[in-house]
């Protein structure tokens, strides 16, 4: 079973001198775009010692506008020197055009962007999603993203469910789906600022089931934060915010041994970018997340595939074909 962590600057000398266990490191791709540096170096010696997932925050995925042409080639020439185990980004929209001024001029907002899942915007990703895959010659992975705001269908338009929406994703252009449990427990959470009724886990139990497992690549893990109402606003207005600033919650983790337990050993990650703790903190983490997948897998009686190496396999189900471009995503 292999869990990583997520690499942040204030852990990379104490990583590096401890080197302790662990299945990956994974890291912003956008941070070592540099051609040279303490960074990228730092990254290299990482490299030495770790398989190496870069993930993604800017190439906009969904944007009608198109994908920027530097940023891909930057993370092409990254992918090409550090080799990444596997490389990913979201399933959102950050670039768009902005029409306020005499000529309309393209814009990149910091955020991560929720698209609406209807078959014009499915039609746009996968199109951008196939353009990556074909620059890096790699397969690709795309997150579901956490969101608080929500698209409303436009006449004679039918939204698709998230999970259609990412299945037919996946299969239209052969990506593999990275699975952020903690997104997916947050927008339950959040879906009752509008309306939603019923346990929040449950659904994310079901959203689980809807998804195709040989598509499913990585699963991240990650902590939240309740913004509670300002005095005199409605107490039914608390909003749940994805941070990445605590430990996994009970219910995350009840989530995620489901996950487990049908998409099989799928590589985890935990994720923690805000209010970084001590190392030891997220490597507890990562200890706690191999504990809880163990157990589902035994409880499943998953078979324990190995490789030459030793390793489980990285790509969860027994019968899953060999990645078309070498290394597994």
């Amino acid at each position: 079973m292999h869990v990583g962590i997520g690499w942040r600057q204030p852990h990379y000398g104490e990583l590096l001198a401890r080197r302790p266990v662990l299945g990956f490191l994974e890291v912003h791709s956008e941070n070592f775009f540099a051609q040279g540096g303490a960074a990228l170096a730092v990254l290299e010696r990482g490299r030495a010692h770790y398989d190496i997932s870069l993930h993604g925050v800017g190439l906009s995925l969904g944007s009608a506008v198109g994908l920027d042409p530097w940023h891909l080639n930057q993370l092409a020439q990254l992918v090409q020197r550090i080799d990444p185990v596997r490389i990913s980004d979201h399933a959102s929209f950050a670039r768009g055009r902005w029409s306020g001024q005499a000529e309309a001029q393209t814009i990149h907002a910091a955020d991560l962007l929720p698209i609406p899942f209807s078959t014009e915007a499915l039609d746009t990703l996968c199109a951008n999603v196939q353009h990556v895959q074909e620059h890096l010659q790699r397969r690709f992975m795309v997150e579901n993203v956490s969101s608080y705001v929500r698209w409303l269908p436009q006449p004679e338009e039918t939204l698709l469910v998230e999970t259609e929406f990412l299945n037919t994703l996946a299969a239209r252009t052969g990506c593999a789906l990275l699975v952020d449990v903690n997104n997916i427990y947050v927008n339950a959470l959040n879906a009752r600022l509008h309306g939603a009724v019923g346990d929040p886990v449950q659904h994310c139990l079901d959203w689980l089931d809807r998804v195709a497992p040989q598509q499913v690549a990585e699963i991240h893990l990650a902590g939240h934060c309740h913004v509670l109402p300002q005095p005199g606003e409605d107490a039914r207005d608390e909003i749940v915010i994805d941070d990445h600033s605590s430990r996994v919650c009970a219910e995350v983790w009840q989530i995620y041994r489901h996950a487990i337990s049908r998409f099989g050993a799928v590589p985890t990650l935990i994720e923690w970018d805000t209010d970084i703790p001590a190392l030891d903190v997220l490597l507890d983490e990562a200890a706690q997340a191999h504990t809880v997948a163990t157990a589902s897998l035994q409880a499943r009686q998953w078979p324990a595939v190995q490789f030459p190496d030793g390793a489980a396999n990285p790509n969860n189900a027994p019968s899953q074909a060999p990645h078309p471009h070498g290394r597994a995503a």
